[in-house]
């Protein structure tokens, strides 16, 4: 009976071997594969000059997780202001529509120089009310701007520290902007690891910006024309000062004693 049993499990291992030969078979050519496709690939890392990356610093900003976070959060946030444009937008679009269809229509008939007039009004009324809604709804979601704009300058604050962490980590002595580069190899970017050093050092953002503030380019420019302001206040350098006031002519003659 144990002659009878171990006749059986070789037979078993026996079946299993010849059945698993050709998965071992396709296992080593596919394995001869990836060998000879890791070959290139390594041949391409060992060829890449030490010292050199390229970046995209406007996509590591976007790929933060701060920046994530408040593209999700802000329409959320700011819900009364989205709101409240797209119903100016559809009460314009609405207040629009008959005008273009009268347009378009009197298109049609305007043969004299009356009715021609009449459609170059009828086009500036347009224009005008289209103008007119676009600064309505700008100015509602004036919040909104300003909440990106205040993501977008904290991010930014960060980004000179993580492009000079990231390239220190990474041994780059020499960082390029995609623009300025034909072709490159993918050793050579540098952008997950200067996103990986922004999400460090800023892995939230402040969404609402305190009151009253202002962009860093509004901000600039006020400074510059109070720089200005302030240098054409003050005298010219050089200037020759101001004469002083002539002293009274004693008159010719005896005076008198005072007595």
């Amino acid at each position: 009976m144990k002659l009878i049993r171990n006749s059986a499990l070789l037979a078993a291992i026996s079946l299993a071997a010849l059945s698993a030969q050709p998965a071992l078979a396709q296992k080593n050519k596919d394995k001869d594969k990836e060998s000879a496709a890791a070959a290139p690939a390594a041949a391409a890392t060992s060829n890449v000059v030490q010292g050199i990356a390229v970046a995209n610093l406007q996509a590591a900003l976007a790929n933060t997780d701060a920046y994530r976070v408040a593209q999700q959060q802000r329409p959320v946030t700011y819900k009364p202001q989205f709101d409240q444009a797209q119903a100016r937008g559809n009460a314009l679009e609405a207040q629009i529509k008959p005008m273009i269809d009268r347009f378009n229509a009197g298109r049609q008939t305007a043969t004299t120089p009356a009715l021609q007039q009449q459609l170059q009004n009828q086009a500036r009324a347009i224009q005008e009310l289209q103008e007119k809604g676009k600064q309505e709804i700008q100015q509602i979601l004036l919040p909104v701007a300003l909440s990106e704009a205040f993501v977008n300058e904290q991010l930014e604050e960060k980004l000179d520290q993580a492009v000079q962490k990231a390239m220190e980590k990474s041994k780059v002595s020499l960082l390029l902007q995609p623009g300025a580069v034909v072709a490159r190899a993918n050793a050579y970017d540098l952008t997950d690891e200067i996103v990986t050093e922004l999400n460090a050092l800023l892995p939230t953002a402040q969404l609402v910006p305190p009151q009253g503030w202002e962009p860093r380019e509004i901000r600039e420019a006020r400074a510059q024309q109070a720089a200005q302001q302030a240098a054409a206040a003050r005298p010219a350098a050089g200037a020759a000062p101001a004469a002083p006031a002539p002293r009274p002519v004693t008159p010719a003659g005896p005076q008198p004693d005072g007595r």
